[in-house]
C-alpha cells in the first residue's frame, strides 16, 4: 500500500496508506484531506483537487494529459509541478509521494 504525505493548505501534514490502483483524489477524499473537493468525481472536469507534486517526484508522476492540462488553465494557481489528484493512479513506484493540496483561492 503506498503511503502519501498530503500538505494542507493550512499547512498541516495529512499521511495515509492507501491502496494502489486508488487514484490520488480518491485517497485523499477517503482520508477527507482539506482542500481536495472532488466536485466531479474523478472525471477531470472540474479542477477542485488541484495538487502540486514535490519536485522529486515529477518525473515518476509525469506529465499531465492534454484534458487534465486543459482543465488546469482555468486555475489561476498553476506551476510547472501542477497535476490533478484525479489523474495520479498510486502504484508501488509512488510509495512515500508527497503532494501540497492548492485548494480553492
Amino acid at each position: 500500500m503506498p503511503i502519501v504525505t498530503f500538505v494542507a493548505p493550512d499547512g498541516r501534514e495529512i499521511t495515509v496508506k492507501a491502496a494502489g490502483g486508488r487514484s490520488l483524489m480518491e485517497a485523499a477524499v477517503a482520508a477527507q484531506v482539506p482542500g481536495i473537493d472532488a466536485d466531479c468525481g474523478g472525471a477531470c472536469s472540474c479542477a477542485t483537487c488541484h495538487v502540486h507534486v514535490n519536485a522529486a517526484w515529477l518525473e515518476r508522476v509525469g506529465p499531465p494529459g492534454a484534458t487534465e492540462s486543459q482543465m488546469l488553465e482555468f486555475d489561476g494557481n498553476v506551476t510547472e509541478r501542477s497535476r490533478l489528484a484525479c489523474q495520479i493512479t498510486l502504484t508501488d513506484a509512488l510509495d512515500g509521494i508527497a503532494v501540497t493540496v492548492v485548494g480553492r483561492r
